[in-house]
């Protein structure tokens, strides 16, 4: 019986996130975009408050004892305009990232710019938003790094699935070359699984989760470049090298 109630509430712990997140949408952002006019200045303080509340949640599902975290080499990440490249096993990957990485920017899904929850709040950070148009994304992710933003890309374009399977596309290795700019790789472990891919939120595992958040070395992407002939082949070749990077570390964590 205690604990079929610890689990409801963890459940109750992460439906009280989830919701947190929706009412800034709503109530808060709404309000802070006509308060602060300045698109430069509504930038800034907007991506400081979504890392404020990130971290606010974060710490509240750990009280709930929805999941525990570790992490390592967390000073990698408090530099200015770098391309951090993660896995993503698990609905909140997102969460700890924003928490940790200051003045973070990422893509966003162009449905996430007109559902009534997140709307007000990806505008006012100003992220990067996805109409399917790849050359004007990229375009918009290496401005963004050149202004000296933090790139969060997770180059699966999806969660995981539930085997824990990897595949890389192209995209952020094309940013990595268009802007000259290295990698840094975070390397995110979830056990047992929750919020993975198909899915449904509140189908948690029967006990707390634990996750680990590794922030890797930069990767240098000058050897890809000068053995290239092109833009395109070695992002190519940096695709292929990441790929095989993710798959035999997330390997070698599991087997630790």
């Amino acid at each position: 019986m205690l604990k079929g109630l610890d689990r409801y509430w963890r459940i109750f712990g992460t439906g009280l996130s989830f919701l947190a997140v929706g009412i800034g949408g709503v109530f808060i952002f709404p309000v802070f975009n006509v308060i602060v006019r300045e698109p430069q200045r509504r930038k800034v303080l907007a991506r400081n408050l979504i890392r404020l509340t990130f971290r606010g949640i974060a710490r509240s599902m750990c009280a709930f004892g929805v999941f525990h975290y570790e992490t390592t080499g967390l000073q990698q990440l408090e530099r200015r305009g770098l391309l951090i490249v993660a896995n993503h096993p698990t609905l909140i990957d997102i969460v700890f990232l924003m928490a940790f990485v200051p003045q973070a920017d990422c893509i966003v899904k162009a449905g996430l710019w007109r559902n009534p929850f997140t709307r007000a709040t990806v505008r006012a950070a100003g992220y990067i938003r996805n109409d399917d148009d790849g050359v004007g994304v990229i375009d918009d992710c290496v401005a963004s790094l050149r202004d000296g933003g933090n790139l969060i890309i997770f180059p699966e374009g999806t969660r995981s699935t539930a085997a824990g399977s990897i595949h890389l596309k192209r995209g952020a290795a094309h940013i990595a070359v268009r802007a000259r700019c290295n990698v840094t790789p975070v390397l995110i472990r979830c056990a047992p699984p929750m919020l993975v891919k198909g899915e449904k939120w509140w189908r948690l595992p029967d006990c707390s989760s634990r996750f680990t958040i590794d922030v890797k070395e930069d990767l240098d992407i000058r050897p890809f470049i000068a053995a290239a002939d092109s833009e395109v082949l070695a992002a190519r070749r940096l695709t292929a090298y990441l790929q095989r990077y993710f798959v035999e570390e997330t390997h070698a964590r599991a087997a630790a």
